[in-house]
């Protein structure tokens, strides 16, 4: 059975519907690509995914280990290839663990969980992976 299913609506924007939730994602061209980058672009995607796959991951570990990450946040930048052909770069993503207090263990448990996430491990790895984790 299909995860999801999308058509294209006109003007480089699709509509992404998740099937067993029914949920919607649009997504349009971004503005360096003839679009008008109105909603996510599909390589916005991609390294949206990473960073919520991360966060998700360390999470289920939190869950685990009695560790409440609620309000963790996470800022991410895709970098674009500058030659053709057009494809990610790099990825940044900066979590911030605002003031939950993790002990040496712990923090580097859940670093080494995101790192290992599936998103992660299943983008080439010519996509630089830049990572940074702000435990205060």
């Amino acid at each position: 059975m299909a995860t999801s299913k999308s058509i294209y609506l006109g003007d480089l924007r699709t509509k992404c519907i998740h099937l067993k939730s029914n949920s919607e994602i649009l997504t349009d061209a971004p503005t360096d690509n003839h679009g008008k980058g109105e909603a996510f672009s599909p390589t916005d995607l991609v390294a949206t995914a990473l960073g919520a796959c991360m966060l998700t991951t360390m999470a289920i570990v939190g869950e685990r280990e009695n560790l409440d990450l609620k309000g963790v946040g996470m800022e991410i930048k895709k970098v674009m290839t500058t030659e053709p052909p057009r494809a990610i770069s790099e990825i940044h993503i900066s979590f911030n663990f605002n003031d939950i207090y993790l002990n040496e263990n712990q923090q580097i448990k859940l670093k080494n969980t995101a790192l290992t996430c599936p998103v992660s491990l299943s983008l080439d790895p010519e996509i630089k992976q830049i990572i940074d984790f702000n435990f205060n």
